[in-house]
């Protein structure tokens, strides 16, 4: 199923730049498995972005929106 994924950013460090608020906003096929999968890692891993972001040294407040597409 397509999904859009939107994610807000506060308060970033990224490779030494001060960035006050990003948001990045993608369209995805994915399973409900792989939303599932997602959302469990968001809520419970307390480093999910900086992990995974290169040069992503900090960031404030974030959330992540996952909202399916209507595709009729």
């Amino acid at each position: 199923m397509k999904m859009r994924f939107t994610l807000s950013m506060d308060d970033l460090l990224v490779n030494g730049i001060k960035i006050s608020n990003m948001i990045i906003d993608w369209v995805e096929d994915v399973s409900q498995q792989e939303v599932l999968e997602m959302s469990h890692k968001w809520i419970t891993s307390k480093n999910f972005l900086t992990e995974r972001m290169t040069g992503l040294k900090r960031v404030g407040e974030s959330s992540l929106t996952i909202e399916p597409i209507d595709e009729s």
